[in-house]
């Protein structure tokens, strides 16, 4: 008979396996996936992972595309992570993002054709104002009401994408756009544009916000006082209320701060590589920032190297979709491999193997 035995502590090694053996078994399955497609799995492999950083025919645009993708990604994963390490299930940072992107683009165009310094901080400001205040629906709802913040949360994705349709469409609309739908482009604005800082780097604010946020979440989970009460909350609730931590505070908290920093991560993608508000402009980072999140361990620097390699799957992904003529739905499916592996070797962190016989009564 096999059997769960449940560990006394969980195991260090396995913390650091389970990520790696979860990115090898979905190389091996994926591999499967693309040969039943009729693709050679080796080739399709090294097109997602290896061309993009080191084929020269590649690389030059490749790699600084690597930061451009990881930016938003880290950024979100890092707010989600604090909810998560805190017991609190964000599953609307699509939603945040959305709003963050509507109301920053929004508070740019108010002033358009201004070319004032002021307008890209107080875009950003409005960004993460407007994915806040996204956020703080789910965090009211569960502390005034009870409510469940993962029915809540995710299904404000689908308001904001409808209210994305709106303003594309009316508000926010160009008015030289000859009645197309979307708005303004804002690359091409000087004032409101997120451009790089350093030539072909794909350094822009965006990332610089999250590189900051992976050390300000680092200090913060290991050397303040409120990192060890989001700590305590998720790991023992009862003992975090004993010990006079407040649940409604930290979950104001945590949802807020993924919130605003979903809604910046939506606003630095609208003003640089998206451009402008259009009906197509949510791009899936929100939830694909939950991958990133767990495959990071919920743990900053994790979240940092997940991040980069997420990135690299969009990347390669795209580049296999125009080389070998992969669909894109089979790179989704590749992606998501990467959650449903960590989760099933992730049990081996709290639980080993016994093997035995069967007890007769």
């Amino acid at each position: 008979m096999i059997a769960l035995e449940k560990r006394p502590q969980p195991s260090r090694g396995w913390l650091v396996a389970a990520p790696l053996l979860a990115v090898v078994l979905t190389m091996l399955v994926g591999g499967a996936m693309f040969a039943a497609l009729g693709v050679d799995p080796v080739e399709a492999i090294r097109t997602i992972f290896w061309d993009p950083l080191f084929n020269p025919q590649f690389a030059s645009y490749s790699r600084p595309q690597l930061l451009v993708k990881a930016g938003p990604l880290i950024l979100i994963a890092i707010g989600l992570s604090l909810g998560f390490r805190a017991g609190i299930w964000n599953i609307g940072a699509e939603g945040q993002y959305i709003m963050g992107a509507i109301c920053g683009a929004g508070a740019g165009l108010a002033f358009y054709p201004s070319e004032s310094l002021l307008i890209f901080p107080l875009m950003a400001l409005a960004g993460a104002l407007g994915g806040w205040a996204w956020a703080m629906i789910p965090a009211l709802f569960k502390t005034r009401f009870g409510t469940n913040e993962i029915l809540v949360s995710l299904m404000l994705v689908y308001v904001a994408e409808s209210i994305l349709a709106s303003v594309s469409s009316g508000l926010l609309r160009n008015p030289e756009g000859m009645g197309f739908p979307g708005s303004r482009n804002l690359a091409q604005w000087d004032a409101a544009a997120n451009r790089e800082l350093l030539a072909n780097t794909g350094m822009h604010w965006g990332v610089v916000a999250a590189f900051v946020s992976v050390i300000l979440a680092y200090v913060l989970m290991s050397r303040h006082v409120l990192g060890f009460n989001i700590r305590l909350s998720g790991d023992a609730p009862r003992a975090a209320r004993f010990a006079g931590v407040r649940p409604a505070r930290i979950i104001i908290f945590c949802l807020g701060t993924a919130g605003a920093l979903a809604g910046l991560a939506g606003l630095f993608e609208v003003a640089g590589p998206a451009g402008q508000i259009s009906i197509d402009f949510n791009s899936g980072y929100g939830f694909t920032a939950i991958i990133v999140a767990f495959l990071g361990r919920l743990h900053p620097v994790g979240i940092l190297l997940a991040g980069l390699l997420m990135a690299l799957t969009y990347i390669g992904g795209e580049l296999a979709q125009l080389m070998l003529g992969v669909p894109g739905a089979s790179i989704q499916l590749f992606q998501g491999m990467l959650l449903f592996f960590l989760l099933g070797v992730d049990v081996f962190t709290n639980y080993r193997l016994r093997l035995g016989r069967r007890e007769v009564a």
